[in-house]
């Protein structure tokens, strides 16, 4: 029994490596069983994908919140504080309620399983079951943590479910084609529920099609049945959307590039499936106002936070900045993890960038920063382990035509941010 919520967090932050050890997804399922499934008494949109998941939740639950509705979400990784992966409207889990949570899982865990914990997202999945259906909620957004199939929170039977992009990432257990990840993802396609789809590869999107057809499951694919078109560009940036007799004009996003007008796109399809009766005005509201931290994060004037952790997400940031920033000079400091496509990502990287600088962050799977470097091939390279020390360097040498880039990993973006929040106002005076 845990007796604090630091002792709570200390303990499952170290579970990040399963130590349980039967088949995928069995002791979620027993854990969830004992505890009377409340999976099965919340309703679900469930999202995957290589990128744009998080931002396409976001943008959903900003629409159906503007709605009226009651809204948890369930994401990762949490930027500061472990609290922020489960959220009722925005309000994050208390300590009191993880607490409570955490030691019913914990208690069945002891009695069912003879102790042998599953992995820290595992468990963190059934805090979230729990709570949302204890908090009379309308809908529950759920983010998958690693592809669709065996990822733990394909549990859930959602009404609709959601599928961003596919990459190549985490190949060692997703797989090394599109068409094997491709499999993965679509496995949260659910038997007659409608799967909203904004992957542009051809051959994933074979493999997406086979499956929703296998489970009768309706399937809306961006730029078929889902029509955008670009407008204005700047903040906000706008954009016209048509599904199906949904005809909307001149829709206002407040996140910035041609990328997440894909992901409100998505969002947009989601909830009109969800309710119908949603107003095209709320859907303008809610974009309006939409932001996703750490994502195109302009903490300060001349400094971006973006968690590009694969080599589409580069794409994108790439396009973006120069969409945004076409005169500035860009100057990247990057770190990652040992299962993405990072070679790629810092080839794309050096053929626009200023300077590369490559750091690394105090994790078992990051990547160490000589080894990034060793893949640049950059004229002007900076190589720091400390990366507190590298932005603070950068930072202050950091010229008014230039943009400090800050990219990699989702995990490097959230400690970096915690710090760098208080200190660049400091450097923009």
């Amino acid at each position: 029994m845990f007796h604090s919520i630091d002792e709570c967090t200390e303990f499952i932050f170290n579970l990040r490596a399963s130590t349980y050890k039967g088949e995928p997804l069995e002791a979620v399922r027993k854990i969830l069983l004992e505890l009377d499934n409340p999976h099965e008494k919340v309703k679900f949109i469930h999202f995957a994908g290589s990128n744009g998941k998080g931002s396409t939740l976001n943008a959903t639950r900003e629409i159906l919140m503007q709605h009226g509705l009651r809204v948890g979400a369930f994401i990762s990784p949490h930027l500061e504080r472990v609290n922020e992966r489960i959220t009722i409207n925005h309000q994050q889990i208390t300590d009191a309620h993880f607490l409570s949570c955490a030691n019913r899982v914990d208690d069945v865990i002891q009695n069912q399983l003879d102790g042998q914990y599953p992995s820290f997202f595992e468990i963190m999945t059934v805090i979230a079951c729990l709570y949302f259906a204890n908090a009379n909620i309308d809908i529950a957004l759920m983010e998958t943590g690693i592809g669709g199939r065996i990822d733990s929170t394909n549990v859930i039977t959602p009404a609709v479910s959601v599928i961003t992009t596919i990459s190549l990432e985490h190949i060692e257990i997703l797989g090394d084609t599109i068409e094997k990840i491709a499999i993965e993802k679509a496995g949260i396609i659910k038997k007659e529920k409608p799967v909203v789809v904004g992957v542009k590869q051809l051959e994933a999107k074979k493999v997406i099609y086979q499956k929703a057809t296998e489970c009768q499951s309706e399937c809306y694919f961006l730029n078929e049945e889902i029509e955008i078109e670009s407008l204005k560009k700047g903040s906000p940036q706008y954009f016209n959307f048509s599904f199906g007799n949904y005809q909307m004009k001149e829709i206002p996003l407040a996140m910035q590039g041609e990328h997440q007008i894909n992901n409100a796109a998505l969002a947009i399809a989601a909830s009109l499936l969800f309710d119908m009766s949603i107003q095209e005005a709320t859907i303008k509201k809610a974009l309006q106002k939409a932001k996703w931290e750490g994502r195109f994060e302009n903490v300060s004037e001349r400094i971006i936070l973006d968690g590009a952790h694969n080599s589409e997400g580069t794409i994108s940031l790439i396009h973006t900045l120069k969409e945004v920033y076409p005169t500035k000079k860009y100057k990247f400091i990057y770190a990652a993890l040992q299962d993405k496509d990072h070679e790629l990502s810092i080839q794309l990287m050096d053929e626009v960038a200023a300077s590369m600088s490559f750091t690394q962050i105090n994790l078992p799977r990051a990547t160490k920063a000589d080894v990034l470097a060793s893949k640049s091939k950059h004229p002007t390279i900076h190589i720091n382990d400390n990366w507190q020390q590298l932005i603070e360097n950068e930072m202050k040498s950091l010229q008014s035509d230039e943009l400090l880039i800050i990219t990699g990993s989702l995990y490097f973006i959230a400690e970096v941010r915690k710090k760098l929040v208080e200190k660049v106002d400091k450097y923009d005076s």
